[in-house]
Parts: structure tokens; sequence; C-alpha cells
């Protein structure tokens, strides 16, 4: 379970400082699988860095499992994402000089984990292994950040607009593969996105508007990728 109390967040100096969180608090159970919906400018993208460690709230608590890490120095932070979290973004952040075997071993080496090839199969990935990334296309490319972030075998799974420069197919393949293995995995899901169509595949649904919670509720049946509008 993550459990954020009071979180706060700000930008800029004390003459220009623009408050972007201003007292979330939330809990989201371990295996859910959890969207963060709002508007450009809700704040949902700082919530979701905050909540990761990718960056400190000013004041508040985000508590994993009995550990604060809003406490932890910046390498403690580093060695709790390399143990914990994995990241999918928009943007595909392959290294180009290395193929898909080792773009996806990469993070499996993270964890130790030997056996990252079965997720490569999972995604469909099996006859690109030698590829770079330039040879890919983007919806291939993303499949490799997908089984890079899930080769760390991580308990959290965050994903910032995951399909946002995608194509509806290949987006719709994208967010099935996430699903499927979601369901084998058991890991917990917190996606960033505007879309209510892709909400509609959730759990549980964290509405955001000018830095708070505005609204949290519960699909009584979660859709597939394939039953969503686009």
């Amino acid at each position: 379970m993550i459990e954020i109390e009071d979180i706060t967040k700000s930008y800029g100096n004390e003459k220009s400082k623009s408050q972007i969180l201003k007292g979330i608090s939330l809990k989201i159970k371990e295996g859910d699988f959890a969207v963060i919906l709002g508007a450009s400018g809700s704040g949902k993208s700082t919530f979701l860095n905050v909540i990761s460690g990718l960056e400190h709230p000013d004041s508040g608590k985000v508590i994993y499992d009995k550990t604060d890490i809003a406490v932890l120095s910046d390498k403690e932070l580093t060695q709790f994402r390399k143990k914990n979290i994995g990241f999918i973004f928009q943007q595909y952040y392959l290294l180009p000089n290395m193929n898909v075997d080792k773009n996806v071993k990469m993070g499996a080496d993270l964890a130790g984990n030997k056996d990252y090839k079965k997720v490569i199969r999972a995604v469909g990935l099996e006859d690109k292994l030698r590829k770079y990334p330039n040879e890919l296309s983007g919806g291939e490319q993303q499949r490799v950040s997908v089984a890079r972030a899930l080769a760390k075998n991580p308990k959290f799974l965050f994903l910032d607009e995951p399909t946002g420069a995608l194509d509806e197919q290949t987006g719709r393949q994208i967010l099935d593969y996430i699903c499927r293995l979601h369901k084998e995995y058991g890991f917990t899901i917190i996606m960033v996105t505007h879309n209510l169509n892709i909400a509609e595949m959730a759990n549980t649904v964290i509405k955001m508007n000018s830095g708070k919670i505005s609204e949290i509720y519960t699909n009584k049946k979660q859709k597939t990728a394939y039953e969503i509008g686009w």
C-alpha cells in the first residue's frame, strides 16, 4: 500500500513561487490499477513524480509499507526506486546504441533478473532482439520500454501518458499488454492520463483539479483496451 499524507509541492523562489500540489492525502492499495485523471496543469504529473520518488515533496509523507520516502536522502531514494519501482513515460528513453535485448537487460540487471527474456516474449518482441531503436516503429519502441520497466520485477509501475505519442491501434495494443502483464505479475499500477476513456480500464480513478483531488471513484466494471472509446 502507498499512503500519501498532506503532500504539498511548489516550484520557483520566494518572490515567484507557484504551488502545484495543495495538501493531497490518498491511499492506493497493493495490486490496484489506479488512474490519476486531470487536464493539463492540474498537477497530475507532479503528483506522480512525488509519489514515485522522482521528486521530494515540500511537506507531507509518502509511505510505502512503513517507509516514508519523503525523508530519504537522494542516494537512499535512488536505491528505493531501483528495488521497487518501474517507469513508463510518453517518451521511450531507449538507449540508441543498444539493441532491444540490451535495453531490456539493462532494466533486468538492476534487479538481478536473469529470466528477463520472457517479458520480451510477453510484449511480442522476441523476433526483434537484435534490432536497434531507430529500426523500430513507435509502438515497438514503447513495447521495449514496457519490457524494460517490467524486467526489474517492480512492485509498483508508474506510467505517465504512455500512449500519448501513439496511434489508436498501437495505443490499444500497449494498454492491452500492460493489463495482461498486470494480471500475471500482480504489481500495482499508477497511471497518469487526461483521457477519460483510458480511465474506464482502471479499478480506481483519482480526479485532480488545480493541485487537489476533486473526486475518487471505483469502476464497477473495468473495460479492456479494445472496449474503450478513443
